[in-house]
């Protein structure tokens, strides 16, 4: 029989592990589905899983994927919208998935299909922790604001969400109901714009959490300006540095063994990566899914496109593009 493992303060994460000559078929999805909703990480370890099974135990649980249109990842499974993560061996601030687009994925799956020699571990951290170290005004004052995040629409884009690259003035100021964006010309080209809270409720449970993609913004990509707050003012710099100090002791490392299967409740924890010594040898498979019970987020627009299909975005962006 497998054993479940509830989180300690050294893994924050739930554990099943496999019993001797175990399959993960035959450990009870309701079990792993409770882990997850509690404890918004599972780490299934010690199971003999190639790619075939990856593919097949997050078609369980997702109705569809969104691709990850970054660049530097390996395309494992076109159909599937299975790839590799960002390769590279530098290490990566926590973030959740995607939080730089408006269809944020429910949930992310990683399989660890070569792990690496030394470093390279991916680490996460509980949103919902965060703010609950935050000093009392700081989160008091998160939680009124919201982010707005502003890029360059491509042509691509415009083609995409409008139907032309070129689009008149109405056509900006009245997209289709599905189109996540508000459009706004400016003498610079045409920017796409959305907003989130800087504080939100995750999905399971309603806590309030932190998960957004400052960090990842300020930490890897040197960006001071994005987002920015609804009101148009740079987050401030006191405000980020005590997230990096709330987190910093609830942060901690999955040491990747081959065969280890991740799962990660998106709106509940970031996650993020160690510096990696051997990077040629690292190789993780990711999918970023749409739950299949999941109801649509009230942030979303009306029938939202990725909630329907494997959803492609333009590849072609002017802006962030990570």
């Amino acid at each position: 029989m497998p054993e479940f493992l509830s989180p300690t303060p050294a893994t924050p994460y739930a554990i099943v592990q496999a019993g001797a000559g175990e399959t993960l078929d035959a450990v009870p999805t309701s079990g792993i589905g409770d882990l997850f909703r509690e404890h918004g990480a599972v780490l299934m370890r010690g199971f003999p899983l190639t790619l075939d099974d990856f593919r097949a135990f997050t078609d369980v649980w997702c109705v569809s994927s969104v691709f990850n249109e970054s660049p530097d990842r390996q395309l494992l499974d076109a159909a599937h919208n299975i790839q590799s993560v960002n390769g590279g061996s530098l290490p990566f601030p926590l973030h959740p998935e995607l939080s730089r687009e408006p269809w944020k994925p429910d949930v992310c799956f990683f399989l660890c299909l070569q792990p690496p020699v030394s470093g390279g571990e991916t680490t996460v951290c509980d949103g919902a922790e965060i703010v609950r170290r935050l000093p009392e005004h700081i989160r008091d004052a998160m939680a009124a604001r919201r982010l707005l995040y502003i890029q360059p629409a491509a042509p691509e884009t415009l083609a995409y969400w409008l139907g032309t690259a070129t689009p008149t003035d109405a056509l900006l100021a009245a997209p289709p109901a599905s189109c996540p964006y508000r459009f706004v010309r400016t003498p610079a080209g045409v920017m796409r714009v959305f907003t989130r809270p800087m504080l939100h409720r995750t999905r399971f449970g309603g806590a309030l959490a932190f998960g957004n993609f400052l960090l990842f913004a300020r930490d890897y990509l040197a960006l001071p300006n994005f987002p920015v707050m609804d009101n148009g003012q740079r987050v401030p710099d006191d405000w980020v540095e005590a997230v990096r100090r709330a987190a910093e002791p609830v942060t901690a490392p999955i040491p990747w063994r081959q065969g280890d299967l991740v799962m990660i409740d998106n709106s509940r924890v970031m996650h993020g990566r160690r510096a990696i010594v051997d990077a040629d040898n690292r190789l993780i498979a990711s999918y970023f899914g749409y739950l299949r019970d999941a109801t649509r987020d009230p942030e979303e627009p009306a029938d939202p496109p990725w909630r329907r299909a494997m959803f492609r975005p333009p590849v072609a962006k002017a802006g962030v593009g990570v």
